[in-house]
């Protein structure tokens, strides 16, 4: 192929790339119903100690601190908890300040009928008028060429903890960090 050729090649590659990982997010998107597992008691804490386990080198490559206080059991579907859990943590590292170790705080807070768990980080941040908008699949707040990926991981997070009778929202200064809260009821 002559360099034209090379360069037209690549482009469609990529393109068809990023066509499939969109429809890969829609399938996991709509798989949070179709393929929903029966609630059971969930051990926060094996699930937080799993997914830090699993991204232990993204963390150590971006030289994160992550600071787990102990969460509480909840009746859930342990593998959405995780995809939900993993995502914002995952997100905390993706969304960093180049100049600024990423340091993210995971806690709770309960009372007799709820649950709040909260994924605080030192990221980016975002503008208080996105704080709903960034819960619409493929809403981007960034191009692709600065941070990867579809768009829909957080439309996910919001239509799992949907599944489970609860809310999630966002606070975010920009350039200072953001605070995902989860509420569950127990």
């Amino acid at each position: 192929l002559n360099e034209d050729m090379s360069f037209l090649l690549q482009r469609i590659q990529v393109a068809a790339q990023r066509m499939r990982n969109l429809v890969e997010g829609l399938l996991e998107f709509s798989r949070v119903g179709t393929r929903a597992k029966p609630f059971e008691v969930v051990d926060l804490n094996q699930v937080i100690h799993e997914i830090l386990m699993e991204l232990e080198l993204r963390i150590k490559e971006n030289n994160a601190k992550i600071e787990v206080s102990k969460l509480p059991n909840v009746q859930a579907d342990r593998i959405q908890m995780r995809q939900l859990l993993q995502n914002l943590i995952g997100n905390a590292l993706k969304f960093r300040r180049k100049e600024i170790s990423p340091e993210i705080k995971i806690d709770s807070n309960s009372n007799d009928q709820m649950v709040e768990i909260y994924v605080r980080d030192n990221g980016i941040g975002f503008e208080k008028d996105y704080a709903e908008k960034i819960f619409i699949p493929f809403q981007r707040l960034h191009t692709r060429s600065e941070y990867e990926g579809s768009g829909i991981g957080l439309a996910i997070c919001e239509k799992i903890v949907a599944r489970h009778g609860g809310k999630i929202f966002a606070e975010s200064t920009e350039n200072q960090g953001s605070t995902f809260t989860i509420q569950l009821p127990l």
